[in-house]
């Protein structure tokens, strides 16, 4: 019947299966889902029936083999490992039954089966506080109304629309309830609604000043806005309702390295540590500040002691690697190997050690099986983020037909003419930041961050569009006035005011993916600079394979879709030099590496700049580098990183196909 299936009949069989299991038709359910499990062995839905059916049958050793699949399949399903910590109380295995529930819990905080079952497991085993813990969250989410629970464990499992269906139908019933507020806001945030996600939460501050939880996520989402200031002030407040509270005190650490407050952000991150020292979590921030401020060792010591008290933190592992220098003891690779490979281990965790894995392996010259794991963690971390190659060459092909010749005379000298920024543009692992810390060794030239404000704007332009909907933006350009885009380029002056500390008069913008929007930033500061960081596709596009981003860049995990992205991103900057003649610098990192004061002088030459020696002995210059390069552009410039790819040549076929033979050869 289900050999041809299609979603919609699978997904019928599912629903079939759980009425049989709901009505206690067990040999029907069982049955049910071997017949979809024949067809599709990997479904997650099936084999989570199947074992409940099987607990519930008493074949409890059943029920743990189909829990394996399903483990193996998404470590991170938190209702799996529940039902496993079902199977372990049943057998009456108490404290392997605690660890299951744990888990549970860990990749799905909604779980309130669990929470109430660990408090009680604990409470038995005289661990009190443990218990009390459990017990408030079990208490929180069983007072929550049954769709805002539906809703909250949605979201963790990755089900954003149904979620969202669910808690816009509450709040239409409900008017302004809070909890269903912030749960929306979660929603909007993993949809890049910023805009209504801040004025939800804002919004619940004011309707209940101490709720302490609608406080937290508003500070959250003032900093993924890079509101870094505002939410100084409010982590702050937050900081007073509650003294002595970690997660607060390690929000308010958090903003202060936000702003450039290195010295009070790592007061509190030691303080911390003082009274945690075996916390990861801590360890791993505090890391991550150290390396942000240029203190290799001590981070390289922070983050050895989180993966010393959590042999699994992925993060820790990765961490290290993205030191790019930090070079790994046999070991340590080792551990990284087993606990790869261990079942127990989280997804999150896993594609953070297969990376890990692949940097450690690649320093040894193992390219065979370093390549292994640089494929394993893209195709893990591509599956969880189901990137949809389609979308993004939409975007830039409309921005091909949509902003052309007419478009820019029609708007002819307006916008705001600040000359004060420099937009460095390009892909990730281009050598944007080397171009960046060029420039802000320079006396008149400040170097900020990856600045969200351009993608913000040009969010709004979009109506806030959701994905799936039809794009408005760029087609909408041609429908606003002179005026628009004069104030849009004031608000981006005023806007990134925050992150000039220096007083120069000119600062950096280096949001690589900036490109896709240089007619919109042309149409609002027309005397911005831009610059073009080119590397030669080979070896840009698998140094972004090979690097395991924060955030975004979710083009990056794929030969094939790198290869398709790198190819939309030529045909783009061909359009905008087209339209926009010598508007654009474009400085290839290869010509950087072979004659750095040739390009030097013509970075500075572009910028109306004068020369300055330290733009030569960049790597001299102090300041906060917060990429994946920080380690890297502290050093003196070097050659060996040009062709690393070629190491790999014979794994690459597929990313050849994609580029097509003229891209392929540079």
């Amino acid at each position: 019947m289900l050999a041809q299936a299609s979603p919609e009949e699978i997904d019928a069989s599912l629903v079939e299966a759980r009425s049989h299991l709901k009505n206690a038709r067990l040999a029907d359910a069982d049955a049910c889902c071997r017949r979809l499990l024949e067809i599709a062995p990997d479904n997650i839905d099936a084999l989570y029936t199947l074992a409940v059916t099987q607990r519930m049958q008493r074949q409890i050793p059943m029920a743990m083999e189909t829990l394996d699949r399903l483990i193996a399949v998404d470590p991170s399903y938190g209702r799996g490992w529940q039902e496993r910590g079902h199977c372990f109380r049943d057998s009456g295995r108490q404290e392997e039954a605690i660890a299951a529930y744990q888990r549970a819990v860990t990749h799905n905080g909604a779980l309130a089966a669990s929470w109430r079952l660990l408090s009680e497991l604990h409470n038995a085993g005289g661990r009190t506080e443990a218990a009390n813990f459990a017990h408030a969250q079990f208490t929180h989410l069983s007072q929550l109304p049954p769709e805002l629970l539906s809703v909250a464990s949605f979201i963790q499992e990755g089900k954003i629309y149904k979620a969202e269906q669910i808690c816009r139908a509450f709040l239409q019933q409900n008017g302004h309830h809070i909890e269903a507020m912030r749960l929306l806001a979660e929603i909007g945030i993993k949809f890049n609604a910023y805009d209504e996600a801040e004025f939800l939460l804002e919004s619940c501050k004011v309707l209940e000043p101490e709720n302490v939880s609608a406080h937290f996520d508003y500070v959250k989402v003032l900093r993924k806005r890079q509101k870094f200031e505002q939410a100084l002030v409010e982590a702050s407040e937050l900081r007073d309702k509650e003294p002595g509270n970690p997660e607060f005190e390690m929000l308010y650490a958090n903003e202060n390295l936000a702003v450039g407050n290195f010295d009070q952000a790592m007061l509190v991150y030691e303080a911390l540590l003082g009274s945690m020292p075996n916390n990861p979590g801590i360890n791993l921030t505090y890391g991550h500040a150290l390396k942000t401020v240029g203190r290799q060792e001590d981070a390289i010591a922070a983050y050895r002691r989180a993966y010393q008290v959590k042999p699994d933190c992925g993060d820790a592992y990765w961490s290290l690697a993205n030191l790019k220098t930090y070079r790994f003891e046999e070991s340590e690779i080792s551990q990284m190997r087993d606990r790869e490979a261990s079942p127990m281990t989280a997804l999150d965790d896993r594609y953070h050690l297969c990376f890990a894995l692949g940097k450690a392996l690649e320093d040894r010259a193992d390219y065979r099986n370093s390549f292994d794991y640089y494929e394993r963690g893209n195709r893990l971390k591509r599956e969880e983020l189901k990137y949809d190659p389609a979308r993004l060459s939409n975007e830039m092909r409309l921005q091909r037909e949509n902003v052309n010749l007419d478009l820019l005379r029609q708007f002819d000298g307006a916008g705001c003419h600040d000359d004060a920024p420099i937009f460095i543009v390009g892909l990730p692992r281009a050598g944007s930041t080397l171009l960046e810390q060029i420039l802000a060794s320079h006396s008149q030239v400040e170097g900020t961050m990856e600045l969200p404000n351009i993608f913000a704007l040009a969010y709004q332009l979009d109506r806030n569009r959701r994905v799936g909907d039809e794009p408005e933006y760029p087609g909408n350009l041609q429908n606003l006035s002179r005026d628009d885009f004069t104030r849009f380029g004031e608000e981006f002056i005023r806007d990134t005011q925050v992150y000039r500390k220096k007083g120069t008069p000119f600062f950096i913008d280096k949001m690589p993916n900036n490109f896709r929007h240089i007619g919109l930033i042309h149409l609002i500061l027309p005397n911005a600079k831009i610059i073009d960081a080119r590397r030669g596709a080979m070896g840009c596009c698998f140094s972004g394979f090979k690097q395991l981003f924060a955030e975004g860049q979710e083009f990056t995990y794929g030969l094939e879709e790198i290869g398709e992205y790198y190819k939309d991103y030529v045909a783009l900057m061909e359009h905008w030099d087209t339209i926009l003649p010598g508007k654009i610098l474009r400085v290839c990192y290869e010509d950087v590496v072979a004659d750095l004061e040739t390009q030097v002088r013509r970075l500075l030459d572009f910028c109306k700049l004068p020369f300055e020696e330290s733009c030569i002995n960049f790597h001299q210059t102090e300041r906060a580098v917060r990429t994946a390069s920080s380690e890297q552009v502290r050093q003196p410039i070097f050659k060996s990183g040009v062709d690393q790819w070629e190491h790999f040549s014979d794994y690459l076929d597929p990313l050849r196909a994609k580029l097509g033979p003229e891209l392929a050869a540079t």
